[in-house]
């Protein structure tokens, strides 16, 4: 039988509260530095307290993701404040329901069908490209940008020709009900949602406006109207937007979705599809406005590769460095940096015992930052991820998209648009630090708490042939 599991030290009757809340990356790295990689954090006064129990290793990791995934589940608060906001789709079902729509949804993201998309990818990041060439000072803030390089480019294999509207919406309501899910998940006591308080009623009035978006797209398409008005609207056929794509999906044995379980997959396909790559690109441009070395070596690559043509999907095979330096974007930033599960059953890990019930953490974060997989690990290097080195790394030593059975199941085509949409900037622009520190905290998804600017300096002509 295990050990118990040592805690790191708080205030008297509020435990760890103020430095989660102030500073809740900070606090996970400093209970692995200080006690190793299982710690329990307390936080609350008694009645309304919370522990966690906080798993920092690699084995730890792939134990709770993938060799005893069934186990640890999607129990706790924050998934349930994310289900009642965003629906019970791919990210937040469960059991026989998450199999289900795994089953309907896995044949739309092979590797194949992904990389059809890269031309509507290619087409945004152009836009973008363009827009920037205005820019007061050549500065752009690089989280705001890719964030709207990112949803953009979502939408548009989402939804087509309604593109437009749903981004406008997206843009507006997103931010309010995710600081709602947020203050609510991290909440130890929450009144109900139907009682008529300014915050409750300002989040209802949000998810109203974008569930009524989303439902008048997808009414148009059980009508037969297609989203796609062109061969290259979505990447793909005329009409083959991922929406009608997912309005069309049987597998043997199920049925399609209906309505409202479209919505819940269109939902979490806008908010997971677009925030954590717009992450990965705005972090990888920061690192690399730092070392202008290793920017070069990146540009050198993808002129080489592509010329003046736009790139494709097959050129993700082709730009290796380009790759690894994404790579080690995500690992410094990683887009989910907690991962939040709950145990049924007690379990015995890295010599402890996790107790059944316990709401357990697991941080890439901090298992990104293991000198035990990482040496000098604050250190930027994308040497980290040639073959040679990640096949001397365990498997969960770098989990950005998770793993196990409930992996990222779009992972192929957050690095599709990632390599894309870098290799098209860095072509056109050199990236200068202006904000040389970037302060983030989390959010559902890593956030930049402040502003994030780089200069782009042109490095080739304007192009002038359409």
């Amino acid at each position: 039988m295990g050990t118990g599991i040592p805690e790191l030290a708080g205030v008297p009757l509020l435990g760890s509260l103020f430095d989660l809340k102030s500073d809740s990356l900070g606090t996970y790295l400093r209970a692995r530095h200080r006690h190793g990689d299982v710690v329990r954090i307390t936080a609350g006064p008694p009645g309304l307290r919370v522990e966690l129990h906080c798993v920092f290793s690699a084995e730890g990791a792939q134990q709770v993701l993938a060799s005893e995934s069934a186990n640890f589940r999607k129990d706790n608060a924050f998934y349930q404040e994310v289900r009642d906001s965003f629906g019970n789709g791919l990210l937040t079902s469960q059991d026989e329901d998450y199999l289900r729509q795994r089953r309907l949804v896995q044949p739309l993201f092979t590797r194949r069908r992904v990389d059809t998309y890269a031309g509507a990818v290619a087409a945004e990041t152009q836009t973008s490209i363009d827009a920037w060439r205005t820019a007061p000072g050549g500065v752009v803030d690089v989280a705001e940008e890719m964030m709207a390089l990112a949803l953009r480019a979502v939408a548009r294999i989402l939804f087509g020709t309604d593109v437009d509207a749903t981004v406008e919406v997206v843009d507006r309501c997103f931010p309010v009900i995710t600081e709602y899910v947020l203050r609510r998940g991290y909440s130890p006591v929450n009144i109900p949602r139907s009682w008529p308080t300014p915050q409750n009623q300002r989040a209802a009035a949000a998810m109203e406006e974008l569930y009524g978006a989303c439902d008048g797209i997808i009414a148009r398409r059980r009508a037969g109207k297609p989203g796609a008005a062109s061969g290259d609207a979505a990447g793909g056929a005329a009409g083959e937007d991922l929406l009608t794509l997912l309005a069309a999906a049987e597998s043997a044995g199920d049925a399609g979705f209906d309505a409202a379980e479209l919505r819940d997959q269109v939902l979490v396909f806008l908010l997971a599809g677009h925030e954590t790559t717009a992450t990965s690109l705005a972090f990888a441009l920061h690192l690399l406005a730092l070392h202008p070395e290793q920017q070069d070596r990146a540009r050198e690559e993808v002129s080489r590769v592509l010329g003046d043509r736009l790139p494709e999907a097959a050129d993700l095979d082709r730009l290796p460095y380009l790759t690894q330096v994404l790579k080690e974007a995500m690992r410094l930033y990683p887009a989910a940096p907690v991962i939040g599960r709950r145990s049924v059953a007690a379990a015995e890990i890295d010599g402890h015992t996790v107790p059944a019930g316990a709401d357990v953490i697991l941080a890439p974060w901090v298992t990104h930052r293991n000198p035990r997989y990482w040496p000098d690990p604050d250190r930027f290097d994308p040497e980290r991820f040639t073959p040679e080195a990640e096949a001397d790394r365990p498997r969960y030593a770098w989990f950005p998209f998770g793993g196990g059975p409930r992996a990222c199941i779009g992972q192929h085509f957050s690095m599709l648009e990632s390599v894309i949409a870098l290799a098209m900037i860095l072509r056109e622009y050199a990236v200068e630090p202006v904000d040389r520190e970037i302060p983030v905290s989390t959010g559902i998804t890593l956030r930049a708490n402040g502003p994030a600017r780089c200069r782009l300096r042109p490095v080739r002509p304007v192009r002038t042939d359409g």
